[in-house]
Protein backbone atom coordinates (compact mmCIF):
# COMPACT_ATOMS: atom_id res chain seq x y z
CA UNK A 1 0.00 0.00 0.00
CA UNK A 2 3.02 2.17 0.51
CA UNK A 3 4.40 1.78 -2.58
CA UNK A 4 1.17 2.37 -4.42
CA UNK A 5 0.99 5.67 -2.32
CA UNK A 6 4.02 6.72 -3.38
CA UNK A 7 3.40 6.21 -7.09
CA UNK A 8 0.30 8.35 -6.56
CA UNK A 9 2.15 11.04 -4.76
CA UNK A 10 4.69 10.83 -7.28
CA UNK A 11 2.14 11.06 -10.45
CA UNK A 12 0.48 14.07 -8.43
CA UNK A 13 3.79 15.79 -8.25
CA UNK A 14 4.88 15.35 -11.39
CA UNK A 15 1.26 16.60 -13.00
CA UNK A 16 1.47 20.15 -10.77
CA UNK A 17 5.08 20.65 -11.85
CA UNK A 18 4.23 19.88 -15.54
CA UNK A 19 0.95 22.69 -14.40
CA UNK A 20 2.97 25.48 -13.19
CA UNK A 21 5.73 25.13 -15.95
CA UNK A 22 2.95 25.39 -18.51
CA UNK A 23 1.58 28.33 -16.98
CA UNK A 24 4.81 29.67 -16.13
CA UNK A 25 6.35 29.27 -19.67
CA UNK A 26 2.58 31.15 -21.08
CA UNK A 27 2.98 34.24 -18.07
CA UNK A 28 7.07 34.46 -19.57
CA UNK A 29 5.78 34.71 -23.33
CA UNK A 30 3.10 37.02 -22.56
CA UNK A 31 5.40 39.50 -20.52
CA UNK A 32 7.82 38.81 -23.60
CA UNK A 33 5.08 39.79 -26.11
CA UNK A 34 3.58 42.32 -23.71
CA UNK A 35 6.91 44.55 -24.58
CA UNK A 36 6.03 45.27 -28.01
CA UNK A 37 3.08 46.62 -30.28
CA UNK A 38 0.50 44.02 -30.83
CA UNK A 39 0.11 45.22 -34.06
CA UNK A 40 2.22 46.59 -36.89
CA UNK A 41 0.12 48.85 -38.87
CA UNK A 42 1.32 49.38 -43.15
CA UNK A 43 0.42 52.37 -44.73
CA UNK A 44 -2.58 52.00 -46.88
CA UNK A 45 -4.62 50.30 -44.47
CA UNK A 46 -8.48 50.16 -43.67
CA UNK A 47 -9.26 49.91 -39.62
CA UNK A 48 -12.03 46.84 -39.20
CA UNK A 49 -14.42 47.58 -36.91
CA UNK A 50 -15.79 44.11 -35.15
CA UNK A 51 -17.11 45.34 -31.80
CA UNK A 52 -18.27 41.33 -31.24
CA UNK A 53 -15.77 40.96 -27.99
CA UNK A 54 -16.18 44.34 -26.17
CA UNK A 55 -19.25 45.17 -24.18
CA UNK A 56 -17.53 46.72 -21.39
CA UNK A 57 -16.82 51.14 -21.02
CA UNK A 58 -13.96 49.77 -19.07
CA UNK A 59 -12.42 46.52 -18.38
CA UNK A 60 -10.28 47.28 -15.46
CA UNK A 61 -6.87 47.71 -14.16
CA UNK A 62 -5.46 45.28 -11.57
CA UNK A 63 -3.05 45.47 -8.86
CA UNK A 64 -1.42 42.17 -9.46
CA UNK A 65 0.74 42.19 -12.73
CA UNK A 66 -0.15 38.63 -13.99
CA UNK A 67 -3.28 39.22 -14.12
CA UNK A 68 -3.01 42.45 -16.16
CA UNK A 69 -0.84 40.49 -18.55
CA UNK A 70 -2.85 37.21 -18.88
CA UNK A 71 -6.20 39.71 -19.17
CA UNK A 72 -4.66 41.09 -22.09
CA UNK A 73 -7.08 39.49 -24.36
CA UNK A 74 -10.16 40.56 -22.93
CA UNK A 75 -8.59 44.48 -22.67
CA UNK A 76 -10.42 46.41 -25.04
CA UNK A 77 -13.25 48.47 -23.98
CA UNK A 78 -15.79 50.88 -25.64
CA UNK A 79 -13.45 53.97 -24.62
CA UNK A 80 -10.44 52.03 -25.89
CA UNK A 81 -12.39 51.90 -28.91
CA UNK A 82 -13.23 55.41 -29.42
CA UNK A 83 -10.26 56.90 -28.36
CA UNK A 84 -8.56 54.44 -31.76
CA UNK A 85 -11.27 55.66 -33.94
CA UNK A 86 -10.46 59.05 -32.79
CA UNK A 87 -6.57 58.43 -33.58
CA UNK A 88 -7.77 56.64 -36.56
CA UNK A 89 -8.97 59.78 -37.94
CA UNK A 90 -5.72 61.94 -38.57
CA UNK A 91 -3.91 58.53 -38.74
CA UNK A 92 -2.29 58.55 -42.57
CA UNK A 93 -1.76 55.15 -42.52
CA UNK A 94 -5.36 54.37 -41.91
CA UNK A 95 -7.54 55.52 -45.27
CA UNK A 96 -10.76 54.15 -44.33
CA UNK A 97 -13.18 52.12 -41.93
CA UNK A 98 -14.91 48.43 -42.56
CA UNK A 99 -17.90 47.35 -40.47
CA UNK A 100 -18.21 43.47 -42.03
CA UNK A 101 -20.81 41.47 -40.35
CA UNK A 102 -19.99 43.19 -36.95
CA UNK A 103 -22.17 41.39 -34.50
CA UNK A 104 -22.02 43.79 -30.78
CA UNK A 105 -23.47 43.61 -27.56
CA UNK A 106 -23.26 46.90 -27.14
CA UNK A 107 -26.26 49.11 -25.33
CA UNK A 108 -28.60 51.83 -26.75
CA UNK A 109 -26.32 54.82 -25.32
CA UNK A 110 -23.14 52.88 -26.08
CA UNK A 111 -23.90 52.54 -29.80
CA UNK A 112 -24.31 56.03 -29.69
CA UNK A 113 -20.93 57.30 -28.74
CA UNK A 114 -19.85 54.63 -31.72
CA UNK A 115 -22.20 55.98 -34.16
CA UNK A 116 -21.16 59.95 -33.17
CA UNK A 117 -17.62 58.92 -33.03
CA UNK A 118 -17.55 57.32 -36.34
CA UNK A 119 -19.62 60.33 -37.77
CA UNK A 120 -16.83 62.69 -36.31
CA UNK A 121 -14.01 60.43 -37.83
CA UNK A 122 -15.88 60.93 -41.66
CA UNK A 123 -14.93 64.32 -41.14
CA UNK A 124 -11.31 63.66 -42.18
CA UNK A 125 -12.84 63.09 -45.81
CA UNK A 126 -11.63 59.11 -44.98
CA UNK A 127 -14.54 56.51 -45.87
CA UNK A 128 -16.83 54.36 -44.30
CA UNK A 129 -18.48 51.18 -45.55
CA UNK A 130 -20.30 48.67 -44.38
CA UNK A 131 -21.34 44.82 -45.03
CA UNK A 132 -23.63 42.69 -43.54
CA UNK A 133 -25.61 39.22 -43.77
CA UNK A 134 -27.74 40.20 -41.54
CA UNK A 135 -28.87 43.67 -40.35
CA UNK A 136 -30.06 43.68 -36.33
CA UNK A 137 -31.57 46.74 -35.46
CA UNK A 138 -28.95 47.98 -32.92
CA UNK A 139 -26.31 46.89 -35.82
CA UNK A 140 -28.10 48.99 -38.73
CA UNK A 141 -28.15 51.95 -36.01
CA UNK A 142 -24.38 51.94 -36.06
CA UNK A 143 -23.63 51.12 -39.80
CA UNK A 144 -26.17 53.42 -41.47
CA UNK A 145 -23.02 56.18 -40.97
CA UNK A 146 -21.33 54.20 -43.47
CA UNK A 147 -20.88 55.81 -46.82
CA UNK A 148 -21.72 53.09 -48.45
CA UNK A 149 -23.82 49.57 -46.99
CA UNK A 150 -23.55 46.41 -48.95
CA UNK A 151 -26.46 43.83 -48.11
CA UNK A 152 -26.06 40.23 -49.11
CA UNK A 153 -28.24 39.22 -52.07
CA UNK A 154 -29.83 36.38 -49.30
CA UNK A 155 -29.30 38.83 -46.54
CA UNK A 156 -31.93 39.94 -44.06
CA UNK A 157 -33.05 43.21 -41.96
CA UNK A 158 -34.72 43.71 -38.87
CA UNK A 159 -36.15 46.53 -38.83
CA UNK A 160 -39.39 46.68 -37.24
CA UNK A 161 -39.59 49.34 -34.20
CA UNK A 162 -38.80 47.91 -30.34
CA UNK A 163 -40.57 45.95 -27.97
CA UNK A 164 -40.10 45.27 -24.25
CA UNK A 165 -41.58 41.75 -22.97
CA UNK A 166 -41.37 41.50 -19.41
CA UNK A 167 -41.58 38.29 -17.16
CA UNK A 168 -43.88 37.16 -14.49
CA UNK A 169 -43.11 34.73 -11.94
CA UNK A 170 -46.53 35.07 -9.78
CA UNK A 171 -48.01 31.71 -10.35
CA UNK A 172 -44.58 29.88 -10.32
CA UNK A 173 -44.59 31.27 -6.71
CA UNK A 174 -48.23 29.60 -5.62
CA UNK A 175 -46.93 26.02 -7.53
CA UNK A 176 -43.45 25.57 -6.08
CA UNK A 177 -44.35 27.11 -2.55
CA UNK A 178 -41.86 29.75 -2.70
CA UNK A 179 -43.04 32.94 -2.24
CA UNK A 180 -41.32 36.49 -2.28
CA UNK A 181 -42.77 38.92 0.14
CA UNK A 182 -42.29 43.22 -1.42
CA UNK A 183 -42.66 45.89 0.31
CA UNK A 184 -41.95 48.80 -1.95
CA UNK A 185 -42.09 52.46 -2.01
CA UNK A 186 -43.10 53.61 -5.91
CA UNK A 187 -46.32 53.57 -8.04
CA UNK A 188 -43.97 52.84 -11.16
CA UNK A 189 -41.46 50.42 -8.96
CA UNK A 190 -42.47 47.58 -11.18
CA UNK A 191 -38.90 45.21 -10.63
CA UNK A 192 -40.97 43.52 -8.32
CA UNK A 193 -44.32 43.53 -10.01
CA UNK A 194 -43.38 40.20 -11.50
CA UNK A 195 -43.65 38.32 -8.00
CA UNK A 196 -47.57 39.99 -7.57
CA UNK A 197 -49.13 40.19 -10.66
CA UNK A 198 -49.36 38.00 -13.45
CA UNK A 199 -49.46 41.13 -16.35
CA UNK A 200 -48.42 44.49 -16.58
CA UNK A 201 -49.92 47.19 -14.69
CA UNK A 202 -51.24 50.43 -16.02
CA UNK A 203 -48.42 52.60 -14.76
CA UNK A 204 -45.59 50.16 -15.81
CA UNK A 205 -47.20 49.85 -19.12
CA UNK A 206 -47.24 53.82 -19.33
CA UNK A 207 -43.47 54.31 -18.57
CA UNK A 208 -42.27 51.20 -20.62
CA UNK A 209 -44.58 52.74 -23.48
CA UNK A 210 -42.83 56.59 -22.87
CA UNK A 211 -39.65 54.72 -22.58
CA UNK A 212 -39.45 53.16 -25.79
CA UNK A 213 -40.90 55.61 -27.98
CA UNK A 214 -38.49 57.91 -26.47
CA UNK A 215 -35.63 55.81 -27.81
CA UNK A 216 -37.00 55.07 -31.04
CA UNK A 217 -37.64 58.70 -31.66
CA UNK A 218 -33.96 58.94 -30.77
CA UNK A 219 -32.78 55.97 -33.11
CA UNK A 220 -34.82 57.17 -36.32
CA UNK A 221 -33.98 60.67 -35.81
CA UNK A 222 -30.31 59.61 -36.20
CA UNK A 223 -30.45 57.01 -39.00
CA UNK A 224 -32.94 59.87 -40.84
CA UNK A 225 -29.68 62.66 -40.83
CA UNK A 226 -27.71 59.90 -42.11
CA UNK A 227 -29.34 57.95 -45.02
CA UNK A 228 -31.52 61.46 -45.57
CA UNK A 229 -34.86 59.42 -44.94
CA UNK A 230 -37.78 61.49 -43.57
CA UNK A 231 -38.56 59.98 -40.03
CA UNK A 232 -42.17 59.25 -40.89
CA UNK A 233 -40.80 57.06 -43.84
CA UNK A 234 -39.08 55.24 -41.45
CA UNK A 235 -41.38 55.27 -39.42
CA UNK A 236 -43.89 53.59 -42.03
CA UNK A 237 -41.17 51.29 -43.27
CA UNK A 238 -40.95 49.63 -39.66
CA UNK A 239 -44.65 49.35 -39.42
CA UNK A 240 -44.53 47.62 -42.65
CA UNK A 241 -41.84 45.52 -42.62
CA UNK A 242 -41.14 46.42 -46.09
CA UNK A 243 -37.06 46.66 -45.66
CA UNK A 244 -36.92 42.96 -44.71
CA UNK A 245 -35.24 41.57 -48.00
CA UNK A 246 -32.39 43.01 -50.06
CA UNK A 247 -34.52 44.38 -52.26
CA UNK A 248 -37.02 45.90 -50.35
CA UNK A 249 -34.19 47.84 -48.30
CA UNK A 250 -32.36 49.09 -51.47
CA UNK A 251 -35.84 50.54 -52.77
CA UNK A 252 -36.20 51.95 -49.60
CA UNK A 253 -32.47 53.47 -49.50
CA UNK A 254 -31.62 51.66 -46.15
CA UNK A 255 -28.57 50.25 -47.97
CA UNK A 256 -26.59 51.46 -50.98
CA UNK A 257 -25.74 48.09 -52.67
CA UNK A 258 -26.77 44.08 -52.76
CA UNK A 259 -23.68 42.05 -53.23
CA UNK A 260 -21.37 39.37 -52.25
CA UNK A 261 -18.27 39.88 -49.96
CA UNK A 262 -15.94 39.78 -52.04
CA UNK A 263 -17.52 42.20 -54.38
CA UNK A 264 -17.45 44.34 -51.05
CA UNK A 265 -13.80 43.91 -50.75
CA UNK A 266 -13.42 44.53 -54.27
CA UNK A 267 -14.71 48.24 -53.44
CA UNK A 268 -12.39 48.83 -51.16
CA UNK A 269 -9.42 47.91 -53.10
CA UNK A 270 -10.90 50.35 -55.95
CA UNK A 271 -11.07 53.20 -53.01
CA UNK A 272 -7.54 52.12 -51.30
CA UNK A 273 -6.36 52.00 -55.68
CA UNK A 274 -5.19 48.26 -55.00
CA UNK A 275 -5.25 45.58 -57.86
CA UNK A 276 -8.37 43.36 -57.82
CA UNK A 277 -5.76 39.68 -57.73
CA UNK A 278 -4.20 41.55 -54.31
CA UNK A 279 -5.06 41.64 -50.80
CA UNK A 280 -5.30 45.40 -49.10
CA UNK A 281 -3.90 46.12 -45.49
CA UNK A 282 -6.30 45.69 -42.66
CA UNK A 283 -6.08 46.24 -38.99
CA UNK A 284 -8.52 44.88 -36.55
CA UNK A 285 -10.26 47.60 -33.79
CA UNK A 286 -8.70 45.40 -30.89
CA UNK A 287 -5.22 45.33 -31.95
CA UNK A 288 -5.38 49.03 -32.91
CA UNK A 289 -6.68 49.90 -29.60
CA UNK A 290 -4.25 48.34 -27.71
CA UNK A 291 -1.75 49.93 -29.73
CA UNK A 292 -3.00 53.21 -28.93
CA UNK A 293 -3.53 52.41 -25.56
CA UNK A 294 -0.06 51.59 -24.83
CA UNK A 295 1.16 54.71 -26.32
CA UNK A 296 1.64 57.25 -23.72
CA UNK A 297 -0.73 60.46 -24.04
CA UNK A 298 1.40 63.17 -25.99
CA UNK A 299 -0.06 66.20 -23.52
CA UNK A 300 2.52 68.94 -22.09
CA UNK A 301 0.79 69.07 -18.65
CA UNK A 302 1.14 67.77 -15.34
CA UNK A 303 -2.91 67.96 -15.08
CA UNK A 304 -5.12 65.20 -14.77
CA UNK A 305 -8.72 64.56 -15.13
CA UNK A 306 -9.76 60.97 -12.90
CA UNK A 307 -12.11 58.74 -14.94
CA UNK A 308 -14.14 56.80 -12.45
CA UNK A 309 -15.86 53.52 -14.23
CA UNK A 310 -18.88 52.36 -12.13
CA UNK A 311 -20.43 49.87 -14.25
CA UNK A 312 -23.03 46.87 -13.10
CA UNK A 313 -25.01 45.89 -10.48
CA UNK A 314 -24.68 47.95 -6.99
CA UNK A 315 -23.34 45.68 -4.24
CA UNK A 316 -21.37 45.01 -1.11
CA UNK A 317 -17.73 44.43 -1.23
CA UNK A 318 -15.16 45.45 -3.07
CA UNK A 319 -16.37 44.91 -6.29
CA UNK A 320 -15.38 44.63 -9.83
CA UNK A 321 -15.55 44.90 -13.47
CA UNK A 322 -19.00 43.96 -13.90
CA UNK A 323 -20.25 44.61 -9.76
CA UNK A 324 -19.83 48.19 -8.68
CA UNK A 325 -19.07 47.89 -4.46
CA UNK A 326 -18.55 50.39 -2.29
CA UNK A 327 -14.89 49.09 -2.02
CA UNK A 328 -13.38 50.30 -5.22
CA UNK A 329 -15.26 53.01 -5.31
CA UNK A 330 -13.97 54.21 -2.06
CA UNK A 331 -10.50 53.95 -2.20
CA UNK A 332 -10.77 55.69 -6.41
CA UNK A 333 -12.43 58.80 -5.02
CA UNK A 334 -9.99 59.00 -2.14
CA UNK A 335 -7.36 58.69 -4.24
CA UNK A 336 -8.38 60.91 -7.23
CA UNK A 337 -9.69 62.84 -4.13
CA UNK A 338 -5.20 63.24 -2.87
CA UNK A 339 -3.61 63.48 -6.15
CA UNK A 340 -2.95 67.08 -6.37
CA UNK A 341 -2.58 66.40 -9.83
CA UNK A 342 -6.09 65.47 -10.29
CA UNK A 343 -7.92 68.72 -11.10
CA UNK A 344 -11.54 67.15 -11.74
CA UNK A 345 -12.76 63.88 -11.46
CA UNK A 346 -15.80 62.29 -14.09
CA UNK A 347 -18.06 59.40 -12.90
CA UNK A 348 -18.63 56.89 -16.21
CA UNK A 349 -22.19 55.38 -14.66
CA UNK A 350 -23.74 52.21 -16.27
CA UNK A 351 -25.51 50.94 -13.30
CA UNK A 352 -29.30 49.76 -12.79
CA UNK A 353 -28.67 50.65 -9.15
CA UNK A 354 -28.79 47.83 -6.44
CA UNK A 355 -27.99 47.92 -3.01
CA UNK A 356 -29.54 51.15 -1.44
CA UNK A 357 -26.95 50.83 1.75
CA UNK A 358 -23.88 50.59 -0.96
CA UNK A 359 -25.40 53.63 -2.91
CA UNK A 360 -25.67 56.08 0.00
CA UNK A 361 -21.84 54.55 0.84
CA UNK A 362 -20.79 55.65 -2.43
CA UNK A 363 -22.91 58.83 -2.72
CA UNK A 364 -20.88 60.07 0.75
CA UNK A 365 -17.55 59.19 -0.86
CA UNK A 366 -18.74 61.13 -4.31
CA UNK A 367 -19.79 64.44 -1.36
CA UNK A 368 -16.56 64.60 0.04
CA UNK A 369 -14.85 64.41 -3.30
CA UNK A 370 -16.99 67.20 -4.69
CA UNK A 371 -15.92 69.70 -1.33
CA UNK A 372 -12.08 69.05 -2.63
CA UNK A 373 -12.67 69.35 -6.57
CA UNK A 374 -15.45 69.42 -9.30
CA UNK A 375 -17.21 65.91 -10.17
CA UNK A 376 -18.93 65.53 -12.91
CA UNK A 377 -21.23 62.37 -13.86
CA UNK A 378 -21.21 60.75 -17.45
CA UNK A 379 -24.23 58.19 -18.11
CA UNK A 380 -23.72 55.22 -20.00
CA UNK A 381 -26.49 53.16 -21.17
CA UNK A 382 -28.08 53.01 -17.71
CA UNK A 383 -27.95 55.75 -14.93
CA UNK A 384 -31.09 54.21 -12.98
CA UNK A 385 -32.24 53.88 -9.17
CA UNK A 386 -28.61 53.34 -7.15
CA UNK A 387 -27.59 54.34 -10.70
CA UNK A 388 -28.97 58.07 -10.05
CA UNK A 389 -28.55 57.95 -6.18
CA UNK A 390 -24.68 58.07 -6.97
CA UNK A 391 -24.92 60.62 -9.85
CA UNK A 392 -27.64 62.77 -8.01
CA UNK A 393 -25.23 64.80 -5.85
CA UNK A 394 -22.52 65.71 -8.64
CA UNK A 395 -21.65 69.15 -9.83
CA UNK A 396 -22.77 68.47 -13.33
CA UNK A 397 -24.81 65.12 -15.09
CA UNK A 398 -24.18 64.41 -18.78
CA UNK A 399 -26.41 61.90 -20.40
CA UNK A 400 -26.58 60.21 -23.70
CA UNK A 401 -29.93 61.00 -25.51
CA UNK A 402 -30.70 56.78 -24.71
CA UNK A 403 -29.27 56.61 -21.69
CA UNK A 404 -32.13 55.37 -19.35
CA UNK A 405 -31.91 56.84 -15.87
CA UNK A 406 -34.56 57.98 -13.09
CA UNK A 407 -36.14 54.84 -11.29
CA UNK A 408 -36.11 56.94 -8.15
CA UNK A 409 -38.12 54.44 -6.09
CA UNK A 410 -37.03 51.99 -3.11
CA UNK A 411 -38.10 48.12 -2.62
CA UNK A 412 -37.41 45.70 -0.50
CA UNK A 413 -37.68 41.64 -1.34
CA UNK A 414 -38.34 38.73 1.09
CA UNK A 415 -37.64 35.10 -0.43
CA UNK A 416 -40.31 32.92 1.91
CA UNK A 417 -40.79 29.19 1.52
CA UNK A 418 -43.61 28.59 3.90
CA UNK A 419 -45.97 26.73 1.53
CA UNK A 420 -42.53 24.92 0.09
CA UNK A 421 -41.13 23.49 3.64
CA UNK A 422 -45.50 22.40 4.09
CA UNK A 423 -45.34 20.65 0.57
CA UNK A 424 -42.29 18.92 1.46
CA UNK A 425 -42.46 17.92 5.28
CA UNK A 426 -40.28 20.30 6.78
CA UNK A 427 -41.47 22.14 10.12
CA UNK A 428 -39.61 24.90 12.52
CA UNK A 429 -40.04 25.78 15.92
CA UNK A 430 -39.06 28.49 17.52
CA UNK A 431 -37.76 30.08 20.98
CA UNK A 432 -36.53 33.68 21.84
CA UNK A 433 -35.89 35.71 24.62
CA UNK A 434 -37.73 39.27 23.18
CA UNK A 435 -40.87 39.13 20.74
CA UNK A 436 -38.76 40.27 18.09
CA UNK A 437 -35.85 38.59 18.45
CA UNK A 438 -36.29 35.82 15.62
CA UNK A 439 -37.01 39.07 13.08
CA UNK A 440 -37.58 37.44 9.94
CA UNK A 441 -38.06 33.61 9.03
CA UNK A 442 -38.60 32.31 5.47
CA UNK A 443 -40.32 29.80 6.76
CA UNK A 444 -43.25 30.86 8.53
CA UNK A 445 -45.22 33.80 7.52
CA UNK A 446 -44.44 37.45 7.67
CA UNK A 447 -44.76 38.76 11.06
CA UNK A 448 -46.99 41.84 11.12
CA UNK A 449 -44.68 43.90 13.17
CA UNK A 450 -41.99 42.69 11.06
CA UNK A 451 -43.64 44.11 7.81
CA UNK A 452 -44.65 47.22 9.57
CA UNK A 453 -40.74 47.97 11.09
CA UNK A 454 -39.31 46.79 7.13
CA UNK A 455 -42.19 49.45 5.60
CA UNK A 456 -40.92 52.12 7.71
CA UNK A 457 -37.29 51.28 6.82
CA UNK A 458 -38.41 51.76 2.75
CA UNK A 459 -40.17 54.72 3.56
CA UNK A 460 -37.43 56.19 4.99
CA UNK A 461 -34.48 55.14 2.19
CA UNK A 462 -37.01 56.58 -0.38
CA UNK A 463 -37.16 59.63 1.93
CA UNK A 464 -33.41 59.92 2.03
CA UNK A 465 -33.36 59.13 -1.77
CA UNK A 466 -35.37 61.61 -2.66
CA UNK A 467 -33.59 64.37 -0.35
CA UNK A 468 -30.28 63.35 -1.90
CA UNK A 469 -31.49 64.12 -5.33
CA UNK A 470 -33.68 67.31 -3.92
CA UNK A 471 -30.20 68.80 -2.58
CA UNK A 472 -27.95 67.79 -5.31
CA UNK A 473 -30.25 68.45 -8.13
CA UNK A 474 -31.44 71.77 -6.60
CA UNK A 475 -34.93 70.92 -6.30
CA UNK A 476 -37.71 71.20 -3.90
CA UNK A 477 -39.01 67.29 -2.10
CA UNK A 478 -41.94 67.72 -4.24
CA UNK A 479 -40.85 68.50 -7.40
CA UNK A 480 -38.71 65.51 -7.12
CA UNK A 481 -41.62 63.22 -6.18
CA UNK A 482 -43.77 63.93 -8.90
CA UNK A 483 -41.65 62.94 -10.91
CA UNK A 484 -39.86 60.52 -9.32
CA UNK A 485 -42.00 57.02 -7.76
CA UNK A 486 -39.71 54.35 -9.63
CA UNK A 487 -40.30 56.04 -13.08
CA UNK A 488 -37.53 55.66 -15.90
CA UNK A 489 -36.77 58.10 -18.30
CA UNK A 490 -34.54 58.52 -21.70
CA UNK A 491 -32.18 60.97 -21.15
CA UNK A 492 -33.89 63.22 -23.34
CA UNK A 493 -36.63 63.25 -20.82
CA UNK A 494 -34.37 63.58 -18.00
CA UNK A 495 -33.24 67.01 -19.51
CA UNK A 496 -36.34 67.94 -20.00
CA UNK A 497 -37.20 67.35 -16.11
CA UNK A 498 -34.19 68.52 -14.99
CA UNK A 499 -32.46 64.99 -13.54
CA UNK A 500 -29.37 65.67 -16.39
CA UNK A 501 -27.89 69.16 -17.47
CA UNK A 502 -26.52 68.33 -20.95
CA UNK A 503 -26.79 65.58 -23.28
CA UNK A 504 -23.35 64.28 -24.75
CA UNK A 505 -20.97 60.98 -24.06
CA UNK A 506 -17.99 61.05 -22.26
CA UNK A 507 -16.28 63.75 -23.95
CA UNK A 508 -18.68 66.41 -22.99
CA UNK A 509 -18.19 65.33 -19.57
CA UNK A 510 -14.63 65.72 -19.95
CA UNK A 511 -15.25 68.92 -21.02
CA UNK A 512 -17.17 70.47 -18.63
CA UNK A 513 -14.98 68.57 -15.74
CA UNK A 514 -12.02 70.60 -17.54
CA UNK A 515 -14.25 74.13 -17.21
CA UNK A 516 -14.96 73.67 -13.97
CA UNK A 517 -11.29 73.08 -13.13
CA UNK A 518 -10.38 75.83 -15.42
CA UNK A 519 -8.14 73.90 -17.07
CA UNK A 520 -7.24 73.46 -20.94
CA UNK A 521 -4.89 70.36 -21.40
CA UNK A 522 -4.95 67.79 -19.37
CA UNK A 523 -4.37 64.07 -19.29
CA UNK A 524 -6.64 61.28 -18.33
CA UNK A 525 -6.21 58.61 -15.64
CA UNK A 526 -8.84 55.37 -14.92
CA UNK A 527 -10.22 54.02 -12.06
CA UNK A 528 -10.62 51.71 -10.53
CA UNK A 529 -7.74 49.50 -10.20
CA UNK A 530 -9.14 45.88 -8.73
CA UNK A 531 -7.26 43.85 -6.03
CA UNK A 532 -7.74 40.21 -7.53
CA UNK A 533 -4.80 37.82 -7.19
CA UNK A 534 -3.12 35.35 -9.81
CA UNK A 535 -5.58 32.58 -8.33
CA UNK A 536 -8.06 34.30 -8.19
CA UNK A 537 -8.25 35.05 -11.98
CA UNK A 538 -7.13 31.05 -12.65
CA UNK A 539 -10.37 30.05 -10.12
CA UNK A 540 -12.48 32.85 -12.57
CA UNK A 541 -11.08 30.56 -15.58
CA UNK A 542 -11.35 34.17 -17.84
CA UNK A 543 -8.71 34.75 -20.01
CA UNK A 544 -7.08 31.79 -20.85
CA UNK A 545 -7.82 30.42 -23.95
CA UNK A 546 -7.54 26.81 -23.73
CA UNK A 547 -10.16 27.03 -20.15
CA UNK A 548 -13.69 28.19 -20.58
CA UNK A 549 -15.59 29.64 -17.72
CA UNK A 550 -18.49 27.85 -16.37
CA UNK A 551 -20.69 30.94 -17.88
CA UNK A 552 -19.14 30.45 -21.16
CA UNK A 553 -20.47 26.68 -21.54
CA UNK A 554 -23.45 27.35 -20.30
CA UNK A 555 -24.26 29.92 -22.94
CA UNK A 556 -22.62 27.65 -25.44
CA UNK A 557 -25.02 25.09 -24.57
CA UNK A 558 -28.36 26.69 -24.33
CA UNK A 559 -27.58 29.68 -26.77
CA UNK A 560 -27.20 33.37 -25.65
CA UNK A 561 -30.86 34.17 -25.70
CA UNK A 562 -32.01 31.17 -22.90
CA UNK A 563 -28.81 32.08 -20.94
CA UNK A 564 -29.99 35.49 -20.25
CA UNK A 565 -33.00 34.56 -19.39
CA UNK A 566 -31.86 31.93 -16.84
CA UNK A 567 -29.53 35.04 -15.47
CA UNK A 568 -32.73 37.21 -15.05
CA UNK A 569 -34.40 34.64 -12.83
CA UNK A 570 -31.50 34.38 -11.50
CA UNK A 571 -31.06 37.69 -10.22
CA UNK A 572 -34.44 38.26 -9.85
CA UNK A 573 -34.97 35.55 -6.36
CA UNK A 574 -31.22 35.95 -5.51
CA UNK A 575 -31.82 40.07 -4.16
CA UNK A 576 -32.68 40.02 -0.94
CA UNK A 577 -32.68 43.22 1.32
CA UNK A 578 -33.59 47.02 0.30
CA UNK A 579 -32.87 47.82 -3.35
CA UNK A 580 -32.64 50.86 -5.47
CA UNK A 581 -32.69 49.18 -8.91
CA UNK A 582 -34.33 49.53 -12.25
CA UNK A 583 -37.84 48.20 -12.46
CA UNK A 584 -36.93 46.24 -15.70
CA UNK A 585 -34.06 45.47 -17.99
CA UNK A 586 -34.55 46.75 -21.60
CA UNK A 587 -32.18 45.05 -23.99
CA UNK A 588 -32.64 46.75 -28.52
CA UNK A 589 -31.90 43.71 -30.95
Amino acid sequence: MRFLGNVLATIIGLFVFFMILFFGLMIVGAIAGSGSDVAKVESNSVLVLDMENVSLDYTGKFTDPWVTILNEEASVGLIDVLNAVDNAKTDDKIKGISILNSNSSLGLAQSKALRDKLIDFKKSGKFIVSYADYFTQGEYYINSVADTIYMNPVGEMDFKGLASEIMFFKDIQEKTGVKMEVIRHGKYKSAVEPFLENEMSDANREQISALLNSAWSSIVSDISKSRNISVDSLNSIANQLSARTPEMAKSKKLIDKIGYEDQYHNGIKKALKVKKDEDYEWVSIMDYAKNISKTPQKIDSKDKIAIIYAQGEIMGGDGDVNVIGEGAMRTSLQEARKDEKVKAVVIRVDSPGGSALTSELIWREIELTKKVKPVVVSMGNLAASGGYYIACNADKIIAEPNTITGSIGVFGVLPNMTELSKKIGISTSQVKTHDHAIGYSPFKPIDEKFKEVTTESVENIYTVFVNRVAAGRKMTFEQVDAIAQGRVWTGTEALQNGLVDKLGGLDVALSEAATLAKIKKYKTVNYPEFDKTFMQFLSDQNGIPFIKSKEAMIKEEIGEEAYQTVQQVKRATARTGIQTLMPFELKIQ
